[in-house]
């Protein structure tokens, strides 16, 4: 390993990834700048799970978030599968993986979440908000981004952490339309509890064409999602307030129906179930992709955040091994495209497998997930858990 000269990275972007971008290359001897195009950093009022995996790679780096995700989320130790009227199709024993891995498994809300990695960064000063790119330029000797107001920056490197929309993947790639998942989704967090749950509950109620998802995320606070099949291309126009969610989950479990009836109209969150098809070529020059800017994925497996996670540890170590700062990202891209492209396509084929609607075949989801070994959903767990990835 040789040690690269010290270099000033652009991220684009103050979200999960580009905040553990930040703090990755900073332990690595890069100096950061940050561009948030909101005028304050809004970490949304929803909720995340980040999978262990995650912590893993920033460990790996001597970051230890552990501490801080601890102190503000909630640890699970199993998530359990259930009916819609909360009778039992299996659980999957997370305890026992995170003990043989080394880290645990949190639900925590997104505040938190970025609280946490701004702790791990320890410099809000390198952050500059109300910054939105607009478009970048670069060349052999650094990179320069112009936004929208008409300011620049430049620096060695420039990082498109900016999500889903990411203006700056539209110019690395083109434009390219969102895949929909052809299902409405809500979510919401708030102060609650029932007798069912326990201390780090997780679980997914699995009905016809529909889910609901209740974890605890810690300090009484509770994080829900529901689903809804809708038509193909219509997930982001079926509105439902409260009293039509409530419809549509009656006769569901008890601790279902009074996380909808105790949460405010205004606290739920309505969005689009989408990715986008699988992007082979992240930068160009000196410019690269990290997170959902580079293969955003449906909610599925839960490992939107850790693998936003993994790309900034696994970019971290790249810069900091290569002198050549365009042949780091290049190699960055091509350690990192194998393990993503799998995961967006197995969150794709696991959301279409949990929102089956025919009788038959949503029986026939919950009597394999019953009956099949437990050791082979282990193993497939433990897989996508790991890190360094296996093999």
């Amino acid at each position: 390993m040789t040690q690269s000269p010290r270099r000033k990275a652009l991220i684009i972007g103050a979200g999960v990834g580009g905040l553990a971008a930040a703090a990755a290359l900073r332990g690595v001897g890069v100096e950061v700048q940050v561009f948030e195009r909101a005028p304050e950093l809004r970490p949304g009022t929803t909720a995340v799970s980040l999978m262990c995996n995650a912590v893993l790679a920033l460990r790996s780096l001597d970051i230890d978030i552990a501490p801080g995700l601890e102190k503000r989320g909630a640890v699970f130790d199993e998530l359990k599968f259930l009916t819609r009227r909360g009778r039992p199709i299996r659980a999957l024993p997370f305890r026992e993986i995170s003990e043989r891995l080394g880290a645990s498994n949190y639900a925590v809300h997104r505040a938190d979440l970025q609280q946490t990695l701004l702790d791990a960064l320890g410099d809000g000063n390198v952050i500059e908000l109300g910054a939105a790119a607009a478009e970048f330029v670069s060349g052999e000797d650094g990179v320069e981004v112009t936004f929208e107001d008409g300011r620049t920056a430049s620096g060695d490197v420039l990082i498109g952490a900016d999500g889903f929309n990411s203006a700056i993947r539209r110019q690395v790639a083109g434009a390219d339309e969102p895949r929909p998942g052809n299902y409405a989704c809500w979510l919401a967090t708030v102060p609650f509890t029932h007798p069912r749950m326990s201390k780090g509950y997780a679980a997914h109620y699995w009905g016809r064409g529909q889910r609901f998802g209740l974890a605890d995320i810690g300090h009484g606070r509770a994080y829900w999602w529901a689903t809804k099949n809708v038509p193909p291309g219509a997930s982001g126009h079926l509105r439902r307030g409260k009293e039509g969610l409530a419809g549509l989950f009656a006769g569901w479990a008890d601790e279902v129906r009074e996380a909808i009836r105790t949460t405010p109209e205004e606290s739920i969150v309505h969005i689009t179930a989408q990715d986008r098809p699988f992007l082979q070529r992240w930068g160009t020059g000196r410019t690269t992709l990290l997170g959902d800017a580079a293969h955003p994925m449906l909610v599925s497996l839960g490992q939107g955040a850790a693998l936003a996670i993994e790309d900034a540890v696994v970019l971290a170590q790249h810069l900091r091994a290569t002198a050549d700062p365009v042949a780091a990202l290049r190699g960055y891209e091509d350690e990192r495209r194998p393990r993503t492209e799998g995961l967006v396509a197995a969150a794709r084929a696991l959301s279409e497998t949990e929102q089956l609607e025919g009788f038959r075949p949503a029986l026939a989801r919950d009597l394999y997930f019953r009956f099949v070994p437990l050791s082979k959903l282990t193993s497939q767990n433990e897989a996508v858990l790991t890190w360094p990835p296996l093999g």
